[in-house]
């Protein structure tokens, strides 16, 4: 019988084909764990995690302490609603401001006129019929001449012609003069009586109308009486009180005349002021036409007051206003970003057995760290979706109350959820790189 020169079990092949060569799914060969030695150990890396199975370790980890998640969850909704609540406000009020800012500021146009040179045969720059001209012009509205002077500014007004002793002979007010359309020049309103008119100026009727703040220091609350005022040794009849003025507020404490009247008694006859309000965009144009229209000789001789171009007011006001709460809203999200890094590390603390055995089973640090960075995820997400649908709801509740449209970058709004998730991936890193550095032994050890 041959015998054959090999003993024992047969010849084993060497040790690069003797290891197997198992594939990972998805990602090529898995490559074989080493000994300290460096030598193989035979065993084969753990594969990853799948994201389902991420996911669903992530989900149980959240419900495994409800009460602590969702009140981890509020943070993040405070934080996400705070934000889109004070950018959809301030984007609403800058709105409002803007749109006061068009009705009032951007229609008003004052065109100054100077005293002309002194001089025997000096003719006024302007007229009382001026203002026709300025009516005619396209765009404008209304219209109104003034006239005021520094004798004038500062005049003592009495509500009666009787003085007696200690009492108070009277109130120190500004005595001007003014067109017939003044009313609608200042867009206000005549709360008592009626505005002198046409015929009040041809016949040179000695008629006032009292400011209703002047009205109200003189202590004349109607002019069902016939109430009259003293001043330079003439007396006037009230006929009417103005008040409500958007433009030109100091005329409340003004005794107003008649243009006739304050030449012939005071002397105030040179127009200094006339107030224009445009339609909305037609203040430049305006502007540039009506001291044309109202000296046509010495038109480079009258100074213009037009508002600011819209579009460039209209940005600074929003972009201020923005900034400002969006300074706001970005700190309440950092409040929440804390809040959830704090409660994750926690987490991370008191479940130090359940990470030693997860690894000494088999976990990676990836894994481990991973679990942890999605838990934290989860939260932001969640307390995105639910803090930007209560801020939308209060944005819009509250520009309801306010009779406001609302304006809203819908944008914010679907962005809202993502930058929640964010910050809870964020906040989570360090609680998840803490989790992930854990050893097997030394976790297994720690008390629970």
């Amino acid at each position: 019988m041959k015998t054959s020169h090999r003993t024992g079990a047969p010849d084993e092949a060497p040790a690069e084909s003797r290891q197997k060569r198992l594939i990972r799914p998805g990602r090529g060969r898995r490559p074989r764990l080493r000994s300290a030695e460096g030598q193989d150990s035979g065993q084969v890396e753990r594969p990853w995690i799948s994201p389902r199975d991420l996911w669903t370790e992530a989900l149980s980890g959240v419900l495994a302490r409800p009460v602590r998640s969702a009140l981890t969850t509020l943070g993040t909704v405070l934080g996400i609603g705070t934000l889109v609540i004070t950018i959809g406000v301030a984007s609403t009020a800058a709105n409002q401001i803007v749109g006061r800012f068009d009705a009032l500021t951007a229609t008003s146009v004052t065109v100054v006129v100077p005293p002309p040179p002194p001089s025997s045969d000096a003719v006024p720059l302007a007229d009382w019929r001026g203002v026709d001209a300025v009516d005619r012009l396209a765009g404008v509205e209304s219209s109104a001449a003034l006239a005021e002077s520094d004798k004038t500014a500062a005049v003592q007004v009495r509500a009666n012609d009787v003085v007696t002793p200690g009492g108070v002979s009277g109130q120190t007010l500004a005595v001007v003069a003014a067109s017939p359309s003044l009313p609608t020049a200042v867009r206000g309103a005549v709360t008592a009586g009626r505005f002198y008119d046409t015929g009040d100026i041809d016949r040179h009727e000695r008629v006032a109308v009292l400011g209703d703040q002047a009205a109200r220091l003189l202590g004349i609350k109607g002019v069902a009486d016939a109430p009259a005022v003293f001043f330079d040794g003439h007396s006037f009849t009230v006929i009417g009180i103005l008040g409500g003025f958007q433009r030109e507020q100091r005329l409340s404490t003004s005794v107003i005349l008649p243009p006739t009247t304050a030449r012939d008694r005071l002397g105030l006859d040179m127009v200094n002021r006339v107030l224009i309000n445009t339609s909305l965009g037609a203040a430049q144009q305006v502007a540039r036409q009506s001291p044309t229209a109202l000296s046509p000789n010495n038109a480079k001789a009258l100074t213009v007051l037009a508002p600011p171009d819209l579009s460039k007011a209209r940005k600074g006001v929003q972009g201020d206003v923005n900034g400002l709460f969006l300074v706001l809203g970005l700190v309440s999200l950092i409040v929440g970003a804390i809040g959830i890094a704090n409660v994750t590390l926690v987490t991370v603390m008191e479940r130090v057995g359940e990470i030693g055995l997860r690894r000494a089973l088999g976990a990676s640090r990836r894994q481990i760290a991973g679990q942890f960075l999605m838990e934290s995820t989860m939260i932001g997400l969640l307390g995105g979706v639910i803090g930007a649908s209560l801020g939308v709801v209060v944005v819009v509740s509250a520009s309801a109350l306010k009779d406001w449209t609302p304006v809203l970058d819908s944008r914010l709004a679907l962005g809202a959820p993502v930058a929640g998730a964010l910050v809870g991936l964020l906040a989570g890193v360090y609680p998840a790189l803490r989790a992930s550095r854990m050893e097997p032994v030394e976790a297994l050890r720690a008390p629970s």
